[in-house]
């Protein structure tokens, strides 16, 4: 039997990634629910949201971003109360690719409570040095090395995201998720997946934006949670 399935898409900016990427879910997944987190969006990102059949939550005020943790836990608390059985969240900017999470969706079971995207090498951009960390950073603390411990596609059963105290705040959301699962024996498995998006690339915008992820992951490791 399918599971009923609530998409959450933490979003800041992206009307123009959002439309393909929204189409992508609804024609290959058809899940029950699509959430769409507004952190703050300065552009017609909700709007596209909304006509596009997604339910919009505003995670901050117009303007105003409050990070993607904040947006993320905003989208998993409706989530929550339409009660599915699993929960995608996947990043805006993904277009058409975003069609190939049914595959995250299909690994779920009892054994696998926990799924992961991992990009291909041709669609990472700048140096990995965030990423690099973090695998270690998590893999010292757990023993448990992941391929993309970064990686904002992810697919869970209800019964782990219940296991959550809470969302890292900012960029440090998806490493504190895996901490937290990896505390309760919730190991993720990684599924490599032709996934395109729109990387950060070695421009000062670019450093600017792993210099704030990296933060962010320091404060995640450090424990830091937005409970629910």
């Amino acid at each position: 039997m399918a599971l009923s399935t609530a998409a959450v898409i933490p979003a800041r900016d992206e009307a123009a990634t959002l439309p393909d990427t929204l189409r992508a879910l609804l024609e290959a997944l058809d899940p029950s629910y699509v959430i769409v987190a507004d952190d703050g969006s300065r552009d017609a990102t909700p709007e596209v949201a909304r006509t596009l059949g997604a339910e919009v939550v505003c995670a901050s005020p117009t303007g105003k971003s409050a990070g993607k943790g904040h947006a993320l836990r905003s989208g998993l608390l409706r989530a929550r109360e339409h009660g599915p059985d699993a929960v995608l969240l996947t990043d805006a900017d993904l277009g058409l690719s975003a069609a190939r999470l049914a595959d995250l969706l299909a690994t779920l079971d009892g054994n696998h409570p926990l799924a992961v995207a991992a990009f291909p090498p041709a669609s990472r951009g700048g140096f990995g040095l965030v990423k690099t960390f973090s695998r270690l950073a998590i893999a010292h603390r757990t023993g448990y090395a992941l391929a993309e411990p970064l990686s904002g596609q992810r697919a869970l059963l209800s019964s782990a995201l219940d296991a959550l105290p809470g969302i890292a705040p900012g960029f440090g959301a998806e490493v504190g998720m895996t901490l937290d699962l990896l505390s309760v024996g919730i190991k993720p498995l990684e599924l490599l997946l032709p996934l395109t998006h729109r990387p950060t690339g070695p421009n000062l915008s670019g450093f600017a934006h792993r210099a704030r992820q990296g933060l962010d992951v320091v404060h995640a490791l450090r424990g830091a949670r937005i409970p629910w």
